[in-house]
């Protein structure tokens, strides 16, 4: 029942989380008639230090990002690769505590490694077999003008009739945000991540009591409630409650063993899991001087934490080529460094 609980917790972060970015990103999309986003689709460099700026980013948050990014096509999809290439999850915090200077130096790694895995993914991986199943999610953008998006007269002049619709999506936002701000989801004690959500949070809800009822049914309940979120909370939910119960019958410790390019493949495998507590193995065997810094590179190289728990909602095409490019060049860079005694 506690595993249960905690997995409802940890689904209701990260889809409340990606559900506030999605109203943001939307709005912001709008209201500059989606300047940013052909800004951005004019040169692929500029999503890949995006996307590997998000993914080094400590925890998740960058990573689902990127994948909200993605998803609306924004960014391309080596722009997803070099984001999960560059992301270390919740383990950086980890990872900074017990040895910051090659927390470091592994975060510079990663980053350039996830900028080079991007580059050269998108140009061998045609975009078409993920552009079918995202067409629909594009950003709309109708013909009418500029949306006044926020009444400066009367900040509650939406509230003489409101609709369903927007009553629904307060109580959504609000329990949330209540949730966040209490410790009972997310983070218990308060840090940069808590303090990340509960603003966008705020943001999130300002956007909802300020839009005009034409803006939040067709882009913000239509386009996000209605497509995305149920099944980014219901695949959530039920990766993080197999991946709990796997581990509960499984010990990953005793996987490790002495031959060190089988440490190195076990890596790479444990590093599919969407999960953040198998690579902590690797990171305490660092630490204790067990394994070479390569096996810990490379294990962040193919690990993301929960940064494609979202990406697994959308398109499970799409989870399976980002995790298998991300373990070829985990493969790559784990090897070349064993042999050179890196």
């Amino acid at each position: 029942m506690e595993i249960l609980i905690e997995v409802i917790k940890h689904a209701l972060m990260i889809t409340g989380f990606v559900f506030v970015m999605m109203l943001i990103i939307e709005y912001i999309n709008v209201q500059t008639k989606g300047l940013w986003q052909h800004n951005l689709a004019k040169s692929k460099w500029k999503q890949y230090f995006l996307a590997a700026f998000l993914g080094a980013i400590p925890g998740c948050l960058g990573a689902f990002t990127a994948v909200t990014l993605f998803s609306h096509r924004i960014i391309s999809f080596g722009a997803v690769v070099t984001a999960m290439i560059a992301t270390s999850g919740d383990e950086a915090f980890v990872m900074l505590a017990m040895f910051p200077q090659k927390a470091i130096l592994l975060t510079a790694i990663i980053f350039v490694i996830g900028i080079i895995a991007g580059f050269i993914t998108d140009k061998f991986v045609s975009q078409k077999y993920f552009e079918i199943k995202f067409s629909n999610n594009k950003f709309p953008l109708h013909e009418e003008e500029k949306c006044d998006c926020f009444p400066h007269k009367n900040l509650f002049s939406n509230f003489k009739k409101t609709s369903i619709p927007r009553i629904l999506m307060l109580i959504i936002i609000s329990f949330f945000l209540l949730g966040t701000i209490s410790g009972e989801i997310g983070p218990e004690k308060w840090n940069w991540i808590r303090i990340t959500i509960m603003l966008t949070s705020l943001v999130a809800l300002l956007i909802v009591i300020t839009v005009p009822e034409h803006f939040l049914k067709e882009h913000l309940w239509e386009h996000i409630v209605k497509v995305h979120i149920y099944k980014i909370f219901l695949w959530t939910f039920g990766t993080l409650l197999a991946v709990n119960i796997l581990l509960q019958f499984i010990d990953i410790n005793s996987w490790i063993a002495n031959n060190i390019f089988v440490v190195l493949a076990i890596a790479l495998m444990i590093g599919i899991i969407p999960e953040s507590g198998p690579h902590f193995v690797f990171v305490t065997l660092f630490a204790s001087g067990t394994i070479p810094f390569s096996i810990l590179l490379a294990s962040s190289i193919v690990q993301d934490g929960h940064g494609m728990l979202p990406m697994l909602a959308e398109s499970k095409r799409g989870f399976i080529t980002v995790k298998a490019v991300n373990i070829i060049f985990g493969a790559i860079v784990g090897i070349i460094g064993l042999l050179t005694g890196f």
